[in-house]
């Protein structure tokens, strides 16, 4: 997955780093059950800020909602091997 933005990135210019996501994102459309994938994410990241709200510590499920993050970048950079093989 070539795709990333790095913490350096996404900390320098966090607007810029937002629109290069949302970019990201307007694929998430032609995606297979795309909703649950990010309903699952957007649970565990609503999760992961309210365990921040009052400690600092390891959060627990980071691992699970990595996975998540992963797999639906894994299925965007699909649609766009697709495009790429099928312009040529």
């Amino acid at each position: 997955m070539a795709w990333n933005i790095a913490r350096s990135e996404a900390l320098a210019d966090p607007e810029a780093a937002r629109r290069k996501v949302l970019a990201r994102l307007q694929r998430l459309g032609e995606l297979d059950d795309a909703e649950s994938q990010v309903v699952g994410i957007l649970i565990d990241a609503i999760l992961m800020a309210e365990s921040y709200r009052g400690a600092r510590h390891q959060v627990s499920f980071l691992p699970e909602m990595t996975r998540g993050v992963d797999h639906l970048l894994r299925d965007l950079a699909i649609l766009d091997k697709v495009d790429e093989l099928a312009a040529v």
